[in-house]
């Protein structure tokens, strides 16, 4: 993973109605980015649905959430609608910013092992240094953890 204290890597990427975003749109203001393995998958949903409870915290307090998946720009508008997330999801099959992240790990399940996203966040600043680096969260807990931390910021 990144540290905390480097400068943010740089993208652009579409979100999901095709509109490309880019991190320097966010300048200005604190980012949490999260990256997922995998639209509507049961630990993804979770995540997805916690960011989406929490979102008015982070709205009060001037902080952009974006999630990032390699899923089409199609599957992230199915997955926003059916769940009603109200923040960014961009789409990233060729691992432009999931490799600049350093997210794209080898993963083992049942004895198989692949590459994948391995689930992590990063709380970017409002000068695109990133803050706070969390490799390996829960679905359950991200959001809320992270808002504890701006609380007490």
């Amino acid at each position: 993973m990144l540290e905390a204290g480097t400068k943010a890597p740089e993208f652009t990427l579409p979100d999901k109605d095709g509109n490309p975003v880019s991190l320097s749109d966010f300048l200005g203001k604190k980012v949490v980015l999260y990256f997922y393995p995998k639209d509507n998958t049961p630990g993804c949903t979770r995540e997805a649905c916690a960011f989406a409870a929490a979102y008015e915290g982070f709205k009060a307090k001037n902080v952009a959430v974006i999630g990032i998946s390699k899923d089409s720009v199609a599957s992230h508008q199915k997955f926003a609608a059916k769940h009603d997330l109200p923040f960014v999801l961009l789409s990233d099959p060729e691992l432009q910013a999931i490799q600049a992240y350093d997210v794209w790990k080898e993963k083992k399940l049942y004895g198989k092992v692949s590459m994948g996203v391995v689930r992590s966040t990063y709380l970017i600043d409002e000068e695109s240094i990133i803050e706070k680096a969390m490799p390996k969260v829960k679905p359950d807990t991200n959001a809320g953890e992270i808002l504890a931390y701006l609380e007490n910021i």
